[in-house]
C-alpha cells in the first residue's frame, strides 16, 4: 500500500468519526423539532427559532447524505485500485463536488432559516436566475472543465506540462484555474477552459521532457541562425546520455523592430535535474556570448 492510499484511509476514518457525531446531533435536533418535548412550546412561541432548527436539520441531513456518498465512492475506488496507483486528481474531484453540494445546501438552509420556501423563491425569480446564468456562463464552463480534468488520468498533480507558451508543474486544479509553477518558481494561473481548449504537452507521461529557452537577440545586423544553432548543438553534444540533440529546435517566436524573440528547446531525460542545470548555464552563456558578438559587430 503506497503512502497516498494510507493517507486517504486515515483521513476517511476521521471523516467517519465526524459522520457519527453529526448523525447523533441530527437525531437530537429531530427529537426536539418533531417530538413532544419541553422545548415544543418554545418553538411554537418563537417562530424564528423553529425556522433555525428546521434549517439546521436540513443542513445536517444534506451533509450526511453527501458524506455517505463520498465514503461509499472512495471505498469502491480504493478497492478497485488496490493493486494500482491512486490518482490524486480523483480525490481532488470528490472534494470539489462535495464542496459545491454543501455550498448549495448552506444557501437553501439560509432560506429556510428566514422562513423562505426555496422552490417558491426560485420560481419567483426566474428572469433574474436566467440573467445570472448568462453572467456566470464562463464560470460554470470553467467549473465543468475543471471537474473533467480532475477525473481524467491524462493530467495529474505534479505533472510537468506545456500549455501554449507556459511550462510548469501542476500544483493544483481548482474549480476556476489550473495552477502551474514554472522552473523560476513563478505561479501561473491558467483558466480551465483554456487548459482543455489549447494543445497540452505532458512531459511526465514520457521518460523525457522539454527544456525551453526564450531569448531576444538584436536584428540590426545580418543574422545567421544556423550558426547559432550549430553552436548550441555543440553544447548539447557534450551530454549524449541524457539529451536527445536530434530533437532540438530553434524557432523565431516574434519579430520586433530591433530584436528577434527566439525559442530553443530540446528533449532531456526526466530525473536528470543536476545535468539539466549545467546545460541551462552553458546555454545561457552561449546566448550571452552571441549577443555580445552581435553588439560588437554593430560598433565596427
Amino acid at each position: 500500500m503506497n503512502h497516498l492510499k494510507s493517507s486517504i484511509r486515515i483521513k476517511e476514518n476521521v471523516r467517519k468519526t465526524y459522520f457519527a457525531v453529526k448523525l447523533i446531533l441530527l437525531i437530537i435536533l429531530e427529537i426536539f423539532y418533531a417530538g413532544d418535548t419541553v422545548v415544543a412550546p418554545i418553538l411554537e412561541k418563537y417562530e424564528i427559532l423553529n425556522h433555525i432548527i428546521r434549517a439546521l436539520i436540513f443542513l445536517l441531513s444534506a451533509n450526511l447524505i453527501f458524506s455517505l456518498g463520498r465514503i461509499v465512492t472512495l471505498r469502491i475506488y480504493l478497492q478497485q485500485r488496490e493493486e494500482t496507483k491512486v490518482q490524486p486528481n480523483f480525490m481532488l474531484g470528490i472534494d470539489r463536488i462535495e464542496f459545491l453540494l454543501n455550498l448549495i445546501a448552506v444557501l437553501i438552509s439560509l432560506m429556510l432559516a428566514f422562513g423562505i420556501q426555496p422552490l417558491e423563491f426560485l420560481t419567483s425569480i426566474t428572469i433574474v436566475a436566467a440573467a445570472l446564468a448568462l453572467l456566470t456562463k464562463d464560470y460554470i464552463t470553467n467549473i465543468v472543465n475543471g471537474l473533467i480534468m480532475m477525473f481524467s488520468d491524462q493530467l495529474e498533480i505534479g505533472d510537468k506540462i506545456q500549455i501554449g507558451r507556459h511550462t510548469g508543474f501542476i500544483r493544483d486544479i481548482t474549480l476556476i484555474n489550473m495552477v502551474l509553477k514554472n522552473d523560476s518558481g513563478e505561479i501561473i494561473l491558467i483558466p480551465n477552459t483554456m487548459a482543455l481548449a489549447e494543445d497540452v504537452v505532458n512531459f511526465s507521461k514520457n521518460n523525457t521532457h522539454q527544456v525551453i529557452f526564450d531569448a531576444e537577440i538584436t536584428s540590426k545586423n545580418e543574422i545567421h541562425l544556423s550558426q547559432l544553432e550549430d553552436s548550441l548543438q555543440v553544447i548539447l553534444g557534450q551530454y549524449p546520455e541524457v539529451i536527445i540533440k536530434e530533437g532540438a529546435q530553434l524557432n523565431i517566436l516574434e519579430r520586433k523592430t530591433e530584436n528577434l524573440l527566439i525559442r530553443y528547446q530540446f528533449p532531456i531525460k526526466s530525473g536528470e535535474k543536476p545535468t539539466e542545470i549545467l546545460v541551462k548555464k552553458s546555454l545561457n552563456q552561449a546566448f550571452i556570448d552571441w549577443n555580445y558578438a552581435l553588439r560588437q559587430a554593430e560598433l565596427l
